[in-house]
């Protein structure tokens, strides 16, 4: 059975004009000019997406949301002269899932077409998410039960649905990326691209071009044209991470296509048209970084449509037993071993406040999986907030608290080296550091004096 359409609209030819085009992807269509007629045409066929004006003869075509039971199972799409931010957060309170920005033309409707999904099947896929968080303990791709996280899936169900602009803030390694992508895989994009961009690990030089494109003879090295990320990802979501780390003028740019849905390559003064959903992150305050002059304010405003922050893991810590079991989960799966955390670990790591968040907690992991050498992970090798470092035989290596800090490494580093008697693999290994840096480490205390030349070459 074809889908079909509702265009709620008194311009009788833009109308007409809508129509066409949809019966040409493959709806069945039909027009109002009015609420009155609006509401008479919901009543003789239920459609699969409405698109509706906000300027009536009749009044605001927001009254049609007064009455959910008419829309409780139609996409609601708002057809707007400009893509304001007042527009976004009015189209995401009432319940609608996008909107069209005026003149139409057929690539804003075939994008609109092609992401066409019924509100119950998603709200479906929500309960389903809950249902899994009760008995797993995991929502989509993020894992924890805590208050703070069921804070978080309650934002993301809600905003998923929608085309509203996305800003994830929190610390590194909470788990930033996983969100946008969470929410990316419970939107109506979820079968076209996501494609993340760390906005501060490109150098400023290059940044324009990796995000917009360039055209062959650009600037030198410029073999080729090529297509940035608001092209590829077209259709989809893009994820600009550390958005405060965009050079400034870039910043500009950025808030023109979030404004307009246009942008030029480098080196072409051609407007080419992008459907991007955009997330952005930053691990920095934001209004802080605008009081730096890290952020445009403007472009803040844009960004911050749909706020998330994300808890640190010191405050979530009852969640950290179930984070460590699943990647130890992940490890063994791909390992093909068994291994499993004794309670001491597992009291460890809930005990310990993670200063490097989940992400530390994952290495944390995987250090403890490969230093454990049966089946059972103790405590040994997990990270400890208390000043000492423990050691096989039950001693502690203690530090005086006026000590530097170069000076608990180095004591640290000699006393771990004399545990593995001189085996500097194995001493890196349970550092966390590499092998490098520990042979740099050595070298340093051996021309101070501070060590023999026994331990430069000792295995």
């Amino acid at each position: 059975m074809m889908a079909h359409a509702l265009i709620v609209e008194d311009d009788a030819d833009a109308a007409e004009m809508m129509a066409a085009l949809i019966v040409s992807e493959g709806f069945t269509a039909a027009t109002a000019s009015s609420l009155r007629d609006a509401k008479r045409q919901l009543a003789l066929q239920e459609p699969d997406i409405v698109l509706l004006d906000l300027m009536l003869p009749d009044g605001s075509g927001m009254e049609l949301f007064d009455h959910p039971e008419i829309l409780a199972n139609t996409e609601v799409v708002l057809i707007t002269g400009h893509a304001s931010l007042e527009t976004s957060i009015q189209a995401l309170r009432l319940g609608a899932a996008d909107y069209l920005l005026k003149p139409i033309n057929i690539k804003q409707i075939q994008g609109i077409l092609s992401r066409v999904t019924k509100p119950a099947k998603l709200k479906a896929e929500i309960d389903s998410l809950k249902d899994q968080l009760d008995r797993e303990g995991k929502f989509g791709l993020l894992w924890g039960r805590s208050a703070a996280m069921q804070k978080v899936y309650a934002q993301i169900a809600r905003v998923a649905g929608t085309a509203v602009t996305v800003l994830i803030t929190g610390e590194s390694g909470t788990g930033k990326e996983v969100v946008a992508q969470t929410i990316h895989e419970l939107s109506r994009r979820r079968n076209r691209p996501f494609l993340a961009v760390n906005c501060g690990a490109i150098s400023p030089q290059l940044i324009e071009s990796e995000i917009f494109g360039h055209e062959k003879g650009s600037f030198t090295g410029a073999n080729r044209q090529h297509q940035g990320f608001f092209e590829r990802a077209n259709g989809g979501t893009l994820f600009l991470d550390e958005v405060t780390e965009m050079p400034l003028e870039l910043q500009v740019k950025l808030l023109r296509v979030l404004e307009t849905g246009t942008f030029m390559r480098v080196g072409s003064s051609d407007l080419i048209e992008t459907d991007v959903r955009v997330i952005a992150a930053t691990n920095r305050s934001p209004e802080q970084a605008v009081a730096n002059g890290k952020l445009r304010e403007d472009l803040l405003y844009r960004l911050n449509v749909f706020p998330i922050q994300l808890p640190p893991l010191r405050e979530r810590l009852d969640d950290v037993p179930l984070l460590a079991q699943h990647f130890l989960a992940d490890i063994c799966e791909r390992e093909g071993t068994s291994k499993h955390f004794n309670q001491a670990a597992l009291d460890r790591m809930s005990a310990y406040r993670w200063p490097g968040n989940v992400r530390q907690l994952r290495n944390a992991v995987q250090r403890a999986y490969v230093m454990a050498v049966g089946e059972e992970i103790d405590d040994e090798w997990l990270p400890s907030d208390t000043p000492a470092v423990k050691k096989e035989n039950g001693q502690y290596l203690s530090v005086k608290v006026t000590s530097t800090l170069a000076e608990v490494e180095k004591t640290l580093i000699l006393a771990t080296l004399a545990h593995f008697g001189g085996h500097k693999e194995k001493t890196a290994a349970a550092l966390g550091v590499s092998l490098k840096t520990l042979y740099n480490r050595l070298k340093e205390y051996a021309e101070a004096g501070d060590t023999d030349k026994e331990h430069m070459t000792s295995e």
